[in-house]
């Protein structure tokens, strides 16, 4: 099973480096396909005032330091068409962020690199449009076919984390894990899928649920999950809210392979 899990933002080193720590035996779990997962820039924080990151140049110093120290394979977001090349060079997976996955240039230039892609829902898209992203990057890659296994073939996978309904809280209808699966590889977004978008000048949310929704997603049957998690999620600098403790993460994963065994009987 595919995991992706990390801080949701580059802090300062030494708190990246625990959570990392933290997080080798899970990376040794020989059912995981294990990716540790961080952000150099969050670009779309709700307030001018909250904490983006440590940048691209910095950040993939810190990158590279991990997949030194860990041998980590490696997941980031780029939001910027420009931060694509640079960040393929230590980065083994290109995220596109939910609000921009219909933007063609980034897309185009994520497939320019030999990057794995991992595109995002839109929380305003039904599972239906985006296959439209997928052909973008297929299309970009010399592939006219358009089918899971041909997008798992050349490193393409989609994301779910819900829609948003009403006052903004997600909405996830579990009918999309099905339906994208179609397109490409299906990674389930758990801590995000948790979000309430901004309560204030910053995002909200309950990571109370996050096992819950995982375990649903499990039920289902998707290809990986994403989890946000963190030493001390009171503290985390971004989205500590609807992040799991790493402690709460490993019984979360042991919950999810048990009930893929359930699944296989």
């Amino acid at each position: 099973m595919i995991i992706l899990t990390g801080p949701c933002v580059l802090e300062d080193r030494d708190t990246v480096m625990q959570i990392a720590e933290k997080l080798k035996p899970l990376s040794e779990d020989k059912r995981v396909e294990f990716y540790f997962k961080a952000s150099f820039d969050k670009a779309n924080r709700t307030s001018i005032s909250s904490y983006r990151g440590p940048g691209l140049d910095e950040g993939l110093k810190i990158f590279e330091e991990i997949k030194k120290q860990f041998g980590y394979k490696l997941i980031t977001d780029i939001h910027e068409s420009y931060q694509a090349k640079p960040a393929a060079e230590v980065i083994d997976i290109l995220q596109i962020p939910a609000f921009l996955c219909r933007q063609t240039d980034l897309l185009v230039a994520a497939a320019k690199t030999n990057a794995k892609i991992n595109i995002k829902k839109g929380q305003f898209l039904a599972a239906d449009s985006m296959k439209h992203p997928v052909q973008k990057v297929l299309q970009t890659r010399g592939v006219e076919e358009l089918n899971y296994q041909v997008s798992k073939d050349n490193g393409v996978w989609l994301c779910e984390r819900g829609n948003t309904f009403g006052y903004g809280a997600l909405v996830v209808d579990m009918r999309n894990l099905i339906l994208m699966r179609e397109y490409a590889p299906v990674i389930f977004d758990a801590t995000h899928s948790v979000q309430i978008p901004s309560t204030g000048g910053t995002t909200g949310g309950n990571s109370d649920f996050v096992p819950y929704m995982a375990k649903a997603a499990a039920a289902v049957g998707v290809d990986g999950f994403f989890f946000e998690t963190h030493i001390n999620p009171s503290i985390a600098k971004s989205d500590g809210p609807n992040m799991l403790q790493v402690d709460k993460l490993y019984k979360t994963v042991e919950e999810i392979f048990a009930i893929k065994e359930a699944l296989k009987n």
